[in-house]
């Protein structure tokens, strides 16, 4: 019998990174993250011991929107999650989806070697990691 194939997190992740400051106001966030087709942006870090962090819609929906605060007074960092729990870009997908399911993730920002190099989502990982 032939050892099953073993998909890593890279193989399944998006490379392309959306930062926004933390800075930003939710309505800049909001028109960014439709520009790019995005559910998540990675907030970038304010200095080189600092950590990274993310805004996702549903943080949106939940913070703003649900509250009725206005996205064009609220700030990024005011609803962002930080730290941002990461998952490494070796990391089988099977393990990843494990993660996932433990934290109540969607998607998670992918590092390799401390870098940051790509976002991976649970779609992902379903579409691309199951093979007949």
């Amino acid at each position: 019998m032939k050892p099953k194939e073993i998909i890593r997190v890279r193989d399944v992740m998006r490379p392309e990174i959306d930062i926004i400051d933390g800075m930003t106001t939710i309505s800049n966030a909001l028109a960014q993250m439709k520009n790019l087709k995005n559910k998540m942006l990675i907030v970038d870090k304010r200095h080189k011991d600092d950590e990274y962090g993310v805004v996702r819609m549903s943080d949106i929906a939940y913070y703003v929107l649900a509250q009725d605060k206005s996205p064009d007074r609220v700030n990024v960092y005011e609803i962002m999650d930080k730290p941002a729990m990461t998952v490494n870009a070796s990391m089988d997908i099977r393990y990843c989806a494990r993660l996932f399911e433990r934290f109540k993730l969607s998607r998670a920002p992918v590092v390799d070697e401390g870098k940051l190099v790509g976002v991976v989502s649970l779609t992902r990982m379903v579409l691309q990691g199951i093979r007949k």
